[in-house]
């Protein structure tokens, strides 16, 4: 079986459930999950977890994303992008610096609410099952971060943007806010993961590539290990005498360890065996003066 995560490239009109799917037959093991949804109209990264991995989709899920994405101006659908039902079509009557103007606003933190054709649930219900049904009901909003927005071209009614963002944006409704804002409507033309949890588009995969890697035995060349992913994060290496409590997830103490390696991150740390293999994520709790085990890979 393997074990690490892989960096796909997601296709177009494929769901990041077919990409689950698909690897499970390319590679033969069941345990595969992905990161972070991709809409089937959207491209470009999606990592996804093999093996152990898995017990990490969570935490990847939450890092931070960058994408490029067009929006167009003018036209206002059900699903905030061009796949939608157009619902409204308006003058794009505003120039470029306003624009510009606009879309600048909304770097920082702002309050989005989510689109219905999300997998966001209501009362256990899938808000796209309803939106399929054509119910449309109220969403709350949800706090989201735009870090960053640059403007690669502007040629109205279309803009595209290079937009790096938080966990929990959704950039369709990005679109459609930044329309709002201008009086014009908009909706999202393209969009391409460029970018996620450090791993960057052009050393994603094709699910084709994959293939052809794996038939020539070649693909462990590809898989990112657990650890590899957490650079940032301090090393802890057990005493041999020790291997022991970290198999069973016990607490830690400091004189458990033989060797530290303090980085930027100090409150969670990669521990390894006396033998220096991997074995898990520890949390330290500063008030208790110990480790506690976070995430077993054992």
């Amino acid at each position: 079986m393997i074990n690490g995560v892989i960096n796909v490239y997601k296709e177009k009109d494929y769901t990041s459930f077919d990409v689950v799917a698909k690897l499970r037959g390319i590679l033969k093991q069941k345990k595969i999950g992905h990161t972070g949804t991709l809409d089937p109209n959207a491209e470009g990264v999606l990592l996804v977890c093999l093996g152990k991995a898995t017990k990490l989709c969570d935490l990847l899920t939450d890092r931070d994303k960058t994408y490029m994405a067009t929006l167009l101006l003018g036209v206002e659908t059900d699903t905030e992008d061009t796949t939608g039902q157009v619902l409204k079509e308006s003058p794009v009557e505003v120039d470029e610096e306003q624009v510009i103007q606009v879309i600048n606003s909304f770097v920082g933190d702002y309050m989005q609410t989510p689109p219905m054709y999300s997998a966001i649930k209501k009362d256990g219900v899938k808000l796209y099952e309803l939106a399929r049904q054509g119910i449309v009901i109220e969403r709350e909003k949800r706090p989201v971060t735009i870090y960053n927005i640059k403007i690669l071209s502007v040629d109205l009614p279309r803009v595209t943007m290079e937009i790096s963002c938080g966990k929990g944006t959704y950039i369709r409704s990005l679109c459609r806010d930044i329309g709002d804002k201008l009086g014009t409507g908009g909706c999202m033309e393209k969009l391409v993961r460029s970018r996620a949890c450090g791993f960057d588009v052009q050393d994603s995969l094709t699910l084709d590539k994959i293939d052809e890697l794996n038939q020539k035995g070649e693909i462990d060349n590809y898989i990112i290990s657990i650890d590899a992913l957490y650079p940032e994060y301090t090393k802890v290496y057990v005493k041999p005498d020790c291997d022991r409590f970290l198999n069973n997830g016990n607490r830690l103490d400091m004189e458990d360890f033989s060797h530290i390696e303090e980085n930027e991150e100090k409150e969670y740390c990669l521990v390894y065996n006396s033998k220096r293999e991997f074995c898990s994520i520890y949390r330290y709790l500063e008030d208790e003066g110990y480790y506690k085990a976070y995430k077993m890979f054992i």
